[in-house]
């Protein structure tokens, strides 16, 4: 399409999503509830067959099994939560009437989608968007566009049988990066899941936005560590549709006083460690041109291995290669998006930290690390020092940071990383993100202000700090 044609497409999207929402302002918290719980039934129902077609589309890569699992666990999990969730109305209120929240919706979303993981991020974010009476447009990467266009079209055929209009939810059906430009000018409020680029656009468009970091998970193993639940808890990750998700182990750093016996733990656990000569051509294969191969993430190992010209045994799980340099010269150090990883020594909980700093520097800045100890002090020190937004304890981050059942983190499919990872939040995007909030308050009875002497007590013991400045003059 010319820019012409481009621009009369997205504004005809919006108008249609704004007349969407209009005719769903009148909502209870019920009625989302319900119309929310009834998107996750079929995300849950349909996830065999979503799962099918992405794998199809995406050229078989990843693990089918993965992403069935996968899109059937975070609707589930979420559908398990809304009866405690509150987004429309009245959300919280002071118990003395001083002060009231009120929940309203951001408006038009617009949603970038990734091509790794777009059949659960729809549905998710569709949860998260329609509980807060909002109309969400998304724009596919081009190359799982077909898939996208089918869930967000099963999608609208739900909401079309409840009795509600369709165009709540829309999506681009030939994205191309001028017209996602044109959407997030267009909307009221932007959702970026991807990569730098993308969020980089995001943060640009001069629309509020919500982008998301890359993900370059690092475990520290201390010599406390219970190995063997380490190991497989890495194989578990790594294995997990083939280092697809963000939150995939990358780099293992490993206490010296155990780093054999746990490289002996991984291979084990189908790890595959790599020679000098063998790591090389993993590199020069993996990140073809400087720029990692889409013929190689999310791939197996065995075919990874044969993309650089090596072999693997059947059983291998994951591939080994050990590092001693971080940089942006050194590949190892950063995002694989497959099931690769950089194996570390070093001496203490320190050298730890710094080297996981460093690599977090060059990729996966604030988004997520882990600590595999029985030392709560090297726990408690890692998660002070390191400068990530999720500190896993004794397990992988891979099936974890995005929500389980086992632990508190919310589900979700979107990652915040913080100001280090150039985000405007630091959790999991959630229910909170998708409403604005009113706060309504009233005055209470007259309060005289605080006493100097007692607020500050101990300044004013302290003249040599605030006396003696100089006065002003013209």
């Amino acid at each position: 399409m010319k820019n012409n044609e481009n621009q009369k497409y997205i504004e005809e999207l919006i108008a249609k999503a704004r007349k969407a929402q209009e005719q769903i302002e009148d909502l209870t918290q019920e009625d989302v509830r319900k119309i929310a719980r009834a998107v996750a039934y079929l995300a849950v129902n349909r996830a065999e067959v979503w799962s099918a077609a992405l794998f199809k589309e995406n050229g078989g890569s990843g693990r089918l099994e993965s992403k069935i699992a996968r899109n059937t666990a975070r609707p589930l999990g979420l559908a398990s939560q809304l009866d405690d969730v509150k987004t429309v109305g009245v959300i919280e209120e002071d118990p003395e009437g001083y002060l009231v929240k009120i929940a309203k919706p951001l408006g038009v979303i617009a949603s970038l989608v990734p091509m790794t993981v777009p059949c659960g991020l729809v549905g998710c974010q569709t949860i998260f968007g329609l509980m807060s009476k909002n109309a969400m447009i998304l724009s596919p990467h081009p190359r799982t566009k077909k898939v996208t266009n089918f869930v967000v079209n099963d999608l609208r055929e739900l909401l079309g049988r409840m009795g509600y209009p369709k165009d709540l939810l829309q999506c681009v059906e030939k994205p191309s990066l001028e017209t996602t430009d044109l959407l997030m000018k267009a909307a009221d409020y932007v959702v970026a899941t991807g990569g730098a680029a993308m969020v980089k656009a995001a943060y640009s468009s001069g629309t509020p936005a919500f982008g998301v970091g890359a993900g370059n998970s690092c475990s520290f193993v201390d010599e406390t560590a219970d190995l063997e639940e380490v190991a497989h808890g890495i194989m578990l990750a790594e294995t997990n549709d083939w280092g697809a998700g963000c939150s995939t182990e990358n780099s293992v750093v490993i206490h010296e006083a155990v780093y054999e016996e746990t490289l002996e733990a991984l291979k084990k656990e189908g790890g595959y460690l790599c020679t000098e000569e063998e790591k090389e051509k993993l590199i020069a294969a993996v990140w073809k041109g400087g720029k990692l191969n889409v013929d190689c993430i999310i791939h197996s190992p065995q075919d990874i291995a044969a993309a650089a010209g090596f072999t693997v045994p059947d059983d291998c799980n994951f591939i080994m290669a050990e590092e001693t340099h971080w940089g942006e010269e050194y590949k190892m150090t950063e995002e694989k998006l497959s099931p690769i990883i950089a194996v570390w020594k070093v001496k203490n909980v320190d050298e730890a930290i710094e080297l996981i700093n460093n690599i977090h520097s060059i990729s996966g800045a604030g988004h997520s690390c882990s600590v595999h100890s029985k030392n709560e002090e090297n726990i408690m020190k890692y998660a002070l020092k390191t400068k990530t937004s999720r500190v896993a304890v004794n397990t992988n981050t891979g099936l974890n940071n995005a929500g389980a059942y086992n632990n508190k983190m919310p589900w979700t499919f979107s990652i915040g990383c913080g100001s280090w990872g150039g985000n405007a939040f630091s959790e999991n995007n959630s229910f909170k993100h998708y409403h604005n909030t009113t706060w309504v308050y009233r005055m209470m009875p007259e309060k005289a202000a605080p006493a100097r002497e007692v607020v500050f007590k101990e300044e004013m013991t302290k003249p040599e700090l605030f006396e003696g400045y100089p006065e002003f003059t013209l």
